[in-house]
């Protein structure tokens, strides 16, 4: 299930004052400084959205929340970089990472990849030249759903996704572990270490790139050689956890029950994806232990005007990853 929630025209005024003061105060969306005030400076977002998103957080009423009406001006944002390592045109940007920022504190602690955009605690998911057939988030090519990260145990607990230009409606697709029916003896298999979850390309490129210089991607080059197996479900026997990445996965060698289920469980995800067209100003949430996300294909025009997202990832236990970050407050695993 999916949730809907509007930003009133009343509120835009305050946010965008608070949003551009928090900026102005700190200089970056991800500043240190503004890292360790957060849980203070994210409560003077409204009250309303606060409850929201800790309801989502700790009642799990849904699969993803979606928060739309947020005051972005396509104007003063500037043109669509052409790489995420491009610096913005314009700061306008990170005004509204700000808020995407402020809205995680609420949902656990902000988390990056040494080996996704250099490290960054904030994506820019666009399209780039030459880049058009990656599976990845600069890819135009159908993205294949999936959980975020799946191969890795410390991967995210929640996905967000903020809408700066979309002018083409191009959808991100998501469908919940909730809406699949199940027999028993399907929820066995699932529940069992009988599947393999291999890194995806992404990682994989600059992971191989940073173990050549400093030995950072070494963890996750062994994860690509020798997966270790594991569980399709996991948690509640009744209402489960998911992990899966269809593109990157398979069955342990000969285990033709395990891979009959594991197709049936994609058929049904498949039927049950939604889409949901971000817009300029829509912050999705996806839980990404009960759901999974992909994105349709589009035609990418390089001109400015292509779809545009901020990307951030939330982990609601920071500590357990320690053996993966240099220092207690570091939060860019390697």
């Amino acid at each position: 299930m999916i949730r809907y929630v509007d930003i009133a025209p009343a509120d835009r005024p305050a946010l965008d004052i608070l949003t551009r003061s928090v900026l102005r105060d700190y200089g970056s969306s991800t500043d240190a400084a503004l890292l360790n005030e957060l849980p203070m400076l994210a409560h003077r977002l409204p009250a309303w959205l606060v409850r929201e998103l800790l309801e989502f957080r700790t009642r799990e009423t849904a699969s993803a929340l979606v928060v739309r009406g947020l005051a972005v001006d396509d104007n003063r944002l500037g043109p669509t970089p052409l790489g995420w390592n491009e610096p913005s045109r314009h700061p306008e940007a990170g005004v509204h990472e700000v808020f995407l920022v402020l809205a995680s504190a609420h949902l656990g602690e902000l988390f990056g990849w040494s080996t996704l955009q250099d490290g960054r605690l904030v994506h820019d998911v666009l399209p780039i030249p030459s880049h058009e057939n990656d599976q990845s988030g600069h890819g135009t090519v159908e993205l294949a759903w999936h959980t975020e990260d799946g191969f890795h145990p410390y991967r995210c607990d929640y996905l967000m996704l903020l809408g700066l230009r979309n002018h083409d409606s191009v959808p991100t697709v998501v469908a919940g572990i909730e809406d699949v029916r199940l027999t028993p003896r399907q929820r066995e298999v699932l529940s069992g270490p009988r599947f393999l979850i291999r890194p995806d390309t992404e990682h994989l490129k600059q992971a191989r790139a940073l173990a050549e210089r400093t030995g950072d991607g070494l963890a996750m080059l062994r994860m690509q050689e020798s997966p270790e197996p594991c569980a399709v479900l996991f948690g509640h026997p009744e209402q489960p956890y998911l992990r899966i990445d269809p593109a990157f996965m398979s069955p342990l060698p000969d285990d033709r029950e395990a891979a009959e289920v594991l197709d049936f469980l994609m058929r049904e995800l498949q039927r049950n994806l939604v889409e949901v067209p971000l817009g300029a100003g829509d912050l999705l949430i996806v839980d990404n232990y009960r759901a999974v996300h992909g994105r349709s294909a589009f035609k990418a025009r390089f001109d400015g005007t292509d779809r545009w997202l901020k990307k951030a990832i939330v982990t609601r236990d920071l500590r357990k990853s320690r053996t993966d970050r240099r220092a207690p407050e570091e939060r860019v695993l390697r």
